[in-house]
């Protein structure tokens, strides 16, 4: 049986805050961004931070092949019958070309945070009654119960912050159908100490978050990993730096690890909105 996302999102897309922007005064430089990265070969883009259905109409019009989905869509900040709706409105409009991203966030994000994981497979039930395809959604999935769900009742998973072995206890979790589409930091620096020193300074807000802290911990990191800003050891398992080779290898690790798309989050230090063009050009080359 085909998996319809597996298909046609490719081995590499692009994920990135800033091409969720609503801002009108930059509607022009994202399609204008999008377009290039379809240009450049990527597959699919996306839309970090809690992004929606609509954040995702912009670059569908300005591109004509590339997949754009939502990574994540929080469970509580959108209801799902108004999402159902929006996403049968985007499909009409560009069949084949969304995909819904959704997770349960984190209790320090969001006020309704009550029994996650029950409170994700209700939402489902909700897409489901509501006539949005299994097929065309993937979830945010870090724990073992969560991947199961992700198999069972949508295209796949798109874990964000994790490593390679991770990758691999979750492509043996999902079987071989279902996706597994890894987010993935690139630091675009080959000096040590600059390179972990941006590491570090994205890391900083996740450290804070138990959902991610669990997790490094359930991979075998220990409590002194996760103290002072990350360990060098954390660092180096959760992002890419380095020489070219060196990033294209820690890419590859993915890939072997079972990953069939990596999501591919430039780090660059400035602005969380900012689009790091001259990288994701750099990046292709990279990948090419």
């Amino acid at each position: 049986m085909s998996n319809p996302v597996k298909d046609t999102i490719g081995r590499y897309g692009i994920w990135n805050i800033g091409l969720r922007s609503e801002d009108p005064q930059r509607r022009g430089e994202l399609a204008e961004a999008a377009a290039e990265l379809e240009e450049l070969g990527y597959g699919a883009l996306w839309l970090g931070g809690n992004s929606a259905v609509h954040h995702a109409v912009p670059l569908l019009e300005a591109t004509e092949r590339i997949t754009v989905a939502t990574s994540i869509q929080s469970i509580w900040e959108y209801d799902a019958a108004g999402t159902a709706a929006r996403y049968a409105e985007l499909e009409a409009s560009h069949p084949g070309r969304f995909v819904l991203g959704i997770g349960a966030s984190h209790a320090k994000l969001a006020e309704q945070y009550r029994r996650p994981y029950s409170s994700l497979v209700a939402y489902l039930d909700a897409l489901d009654a509501a006539g949005v395809p299994a097929e065309r959604r993937v979830l945010a999935a870090l724990g073992p119960k969560t991947l199961e769900l992700s198999r069972d009742r949508a295209a796949g998973a798109i874990p964000y912050l994790i490593t390679a072995e991770h990758t691999a206890r979750a492509r043996r979790i999902l079987g071989d159908q279902a996706l597994l589409a890894p987010e993935l930091k690139v630091v675009l620096e080959d000096d040590p100490a600059r390179a972990r020193e941006l590491a570090r300074g994205t890391l900083a807000l996740y450290l804070e978050l138990p959902n991610y802290t669990n997790n490094f911990l359930r991979l075998g990191f220990t409590e002194d990993d996760l103290a002072n800003g990350g360990s060098d050891r954390l660092v180096d398992a959760v992002f890419a730096w380095g020489t070219e080779d060196t990033i294209r290898k820690r890419i590859d690790e993915f890939r072997a690890a079972g990953a069939d798309h990596v999501a591919l989050q430039v780090v660059h230090g400035g602005p969380r909105e900012f689009l790091p063009r001259e990288g994701w050009a750099r990046l292709a080359q990279i990948l090419a």
